[in-house]
């Protein structure tokens, strides 16, 4: 991490009120989210939907109020300099903000002037940003016009016109083909290497491990792990068998694996099948193969692969974040 730290929290806290059939009740969202984020960094949020991830982002640029705990975000307090906070900071948000009736230089042209720039100021602001995000060829075309990469490009230029020592962007690939999210990826690299601070969120388990210098992961609005990807992949050594097997056959199996010594770790995914934590994934093969054989046990499916988030996600929770 680097030296100079932009965003700081300690026991940062959400809930909500909401309503069933039950009657009134309170929802942890964000439960004492502790965590550092320094300079020039893609810092990242890994988790599932309603992991907590959009409501933390929404209380550091200031969009929500915390309920509990303290925040430094680019320098100043976020509960006691909110609107420090919101000069120093970009915000792109998952649902996209670009009008559909105007074009990509008038979106940004405006929000430049929102800001306090001259409108010459924010004319050269917006070439430059046109340019850099390769829209010139379309910035004088309406918005409803363009793809959906394209208009995800508008966003983050919005999100940055201003010159912010952070930009804080949600599920930012959400929706996109996959060459538009490879020049999303490029993108956010480009920002990083101009020395801009990215935060992100995604529940993409290719998307934090391509991206993110660290990245945490959130479950039920609380950070289970926090690392580099390598880091936190290194905290499960060895191979992963996944073995998949007929319905009805994951207790009898488990249970027998469990007894084996070359098995570390066993665990039942929700779809019904086994992940086998092992030192050696080649020789521990033929010995799963031998035993399920004399068990009369018949296996659908056998993988192989070095551990992944999705298997330390499947670590700190208990289930997949495929899954989920």
């Amino acid at each position: 991490m680097a030296d100079t730290v932009l965003i700081e929290t300690r026991g940062l806290r959400k809930s909500f009120r909401s309503r069933d059939k039950t009657g009134v009740k309170t929802v942890e969202a964000v439960r004492g989210v502790d965590l550092t984020v320094g300079e020039g960094e893609i810092f990242g949020f890994l988790g599932p939907n309603g992991a907590g991830k959009t409501t933390t982002l929404r209380m550091l640029a200031t969009l929500l109020q915390p309920d509990g705990g303290e925040a430094t975000v680019a320098g100043a307090d976020l509960r006691r300099q909110p609107g420090e906070v919101r000069k120093r900071i970009g915000y792109v948000a998952q649902g996209g903000s670009t009008w559909d009736d105007s074009t990509a230089r008038e979106e940004l042209v405006l929000q430049a002037r929102l800001y306090g720039l001259s409108k010459a100021e924010a004319e050269q602001r917006a070439a430059k940003a046109l340019e850099a995000f390769q829209l010139s060829e379309y910035a004088d075309r309406r918005c409803k016009t363009y793809s959906g990469g394209q208009r995800r490009r508008v966003d983050i230029a919005l999100g940055i016109i201003h010159g912010p020592r952070i930009v804080f962007l949600d599920e930012p690939t959400t929706g996109l083909d996959p060459q538009s999210r490879a020049h999303m990826w490029d993108e956010v690299r480009r920002l990083r290497a101009e020395g801009m601070t990215v935060f992100l969120t995604t529940h993409y388990l290719d998307e934090a491990d391509a991206l993110c210098d660290r990245l945490a992961i959130m479950d039920h609005g609380q950070i289970v792990a926090e690392g580099t990807p390598a880091e936190l992949k290194r905290e499960i050594s060895g191979d992963v068998l996944v073995v998949g097997l007929p319905a009805g056959a994951a207790d009898r199996a488990s249970a027998l694996l469990t007894r084996e010594p070359y098995v570390n770790r066993l665990e039942t995914t929700e779809g019904g099948a086994l992940r086998l934590f092992v030192d050696d994934g080649a020789s521990a093969i033929p010995q799963v193969l031998r035993a399920m054989d004399s068990a009369g046990i018949s296996l659908t499916t056998v993988e192989l692969h070095r551990p992944s988030l999705d298997d330390v996600f499947l670590t700190k929770t208990g289930r997949s974040l495929r899954e989920s």
